[in-house]
């Protein structure tokens, strides 16, 4: 958390790189707000801050309208906390708490539903099925706000199975019925959202920028399957499977409002929580750039030409380890090229649009007809099996299956999971990049080392980095 002093200063900026850090609740109006509020700037004095959104709701102050808290980037997961808690609320915000109670999601993470509550308690101050209401009816105002679905269509989508409970939690949180916040908005600016009503739905995705959009949309571009992906000069979009209700999504990127607009189709709307949740993680919206670009630079040992670095992300670890499967021991060309042919192979593919394949589904394919090993053919089998069967829960236990090393596994942590920390040093470009690095440095003998644990905890992006220089 930050101390009053940043807080007061970053919000008299209005400053968008502490956009959703912390919020600041107003005394005399009972509102809470984000920093970058346009709002006039309340005296010092009649201020509060807290660290979520949620913490300022349970101390009884209700959402701004204007600014919309709804709509903040999230903090980045893995910042001081224990590696159980983040799991636990990264698969909360995709709702986990939705389809199952807390004993299953504690029993999923392999601890008991006792000390999960205690984890929240202490990081939180609230428990997690309380958590997991706030968030659902933070989407439900999102949708309100930014889609034309109908009030029922809203709640179902929120993860609420009864409109009167949706009611209740909706006013609860925030001191308003969901008819009341669609009364206040400007049926222009809805119309402006949503042009297909029964099929679409439109949200926006903020983040604290720097967001180095060209570098993202590059290694994206790269290894683009076309039917599966498809981009241009301000957009990024995919199709997604069965897990997250069958569909597609198309991000938009507005830079000069530091967010992504994003049009989704999809078959069941109960899903889209997890849809949303995985987009953000593949765009890696809830990075904080500052720090990362700072340890980046400590790393490299110089000063960064471009800020905003993100990893971006592969829709599923399942989609991420295929790929990396794939690209054993050739180019990223070469690897694109493999996946298009596996990707062709799918029943489930539409006309215009391909999907990547189910785990289970690999039994059925002629592998054959991939021009590789097979021994690397078998490794798909066993893979698509072993997942099938027993899932991702812990990808270390992948390097027991043959043919699945080091490099693939982490390879899979860092584009599957966006695991932050991984630096790939086995991983041919790695190794190129830091030849290079070393050969520029002969001549500058002044210059500091490269001390890669200087990146932790965000070696991820040092990767990334060393890719980028090639």
């Amino acid at each position: 958390m930050m101390t009053p002093a940043q807080c007061q200063q970053a919000r008299l900026a209005r400053d968008r790189r502490y956009d959703g850090l912390f919020f600041t609740a107003v005394k005399t109006t009972g509102i809470y707000c984000r920093s970058i509020c346009p709002a006039p700037s309340p005296l010092e004095k009649n201020v509060e801050y807290f660290p979520s959104a949620v913490a300022a709701a349970l101390a009884g102050y209700r959402p701004c309208l204007r600014c919309r808290p709804d709509s903040a980037p999230g903090s980045p997961a893995w910042q001081g906390k224990s590696t159980t808690f983040v799991r636990a609320q990264r698969l909360i915000d995709e709702g986990a708490l939705i389809d199952s109670d807390l004993v299953q999601l504690a029993e999923r993470l392999g601890v008991t539903d006792r000390y999960l509550r205690k984890l929240f308690n202490d990081e939180m101050g609230l428990s997690p099925k309380t958590y997991s209401l706030y968030q659902q009816c933070l989407l439900a105002k999102k949708l309100l706000h930014e889609s034309q679905l109908p009030v029922t269509d809203i709640a179902l989508a929120s993860g609420f199975n009864s409109i009167r409970r949706f009611n209740d939690c909706f006013h609860k949180h925030f001191s308003l019925t969901p008819s009341q916040v669609r009364k206040q908005l400007n049926d222009v600016e809805l119309g402006r959202h949503t042009e297909n009503k029964t099929q679409t739905v439109t949200v926006t995705l903020s983040y604290r920028p720097p967001y180095d959009w060209e570098s993202v949309q590059a290694f994206f571009a790269s290894r683009l399957i076309a039917g599966l992906e498809w981009l241009d000069e301000n957009s990024y979009g995919r199709t997604f499977g069965k897990e997250y209700g069958q569909g597609w999504f198309t991000a938009f990127h507005e830079a000069d409002k530091a967010r992504f607009r994003v049009e989704l189709c999809l078959s069941d709307l109960q899903c889209l929580p997890r849809a949303i949740a995985n987009i953000r993680r593949c765009l890696d919206l809830d990075a904080d750039s500052g720090l990362i670009d700072s340890a980046i630079e400590a790393a490299m040992g110089q000063v960064l030409s471009q800020t905003g670095l993100r990893l971006p992300g592969t829709w599923s670890p399942f989609e991420a380890g295929i790929r990396a499967i794939l690209g054993q021991q050739v180019s990223v060309k070469a690897a694109r090229n493999l996946t298009e042919k596996l990707i062709l192979m799918n029943p489930d593919n539409l006309p215009e649009r391909l999907f990547f394949p189910e785990p289970d589904a690999f039994g059925d394919y002629d592998l054959n007809q991939l021009g590789m090993p097979e021994r690397r053919r078998e490794t798909l089998r066993v893979f698509g099996r072993y997942v099938a069967e027993q899932g991702i829960e812990e990808p270390d236990e992948l390097l027991a299956l043959p043919g699945i090393g080091p490099w693939t596994v982490d390879y899979l942590k860092m584009r599957g999971l966006s695991d932050p920390n991984i630096f790939l040093v086995g991983d041919l470009g790695v190794k190129k990049a830091l030849q290079q690095l070393q050969e520029q440095r002969q001549d500058k003998p002044g210059m500091q080392p490269f001390q890669p644990e200087l990146a932790a905890p965000w070696q991820s992006y040092l990767t990334l980095y060393l890719w980028k220089t090639l």
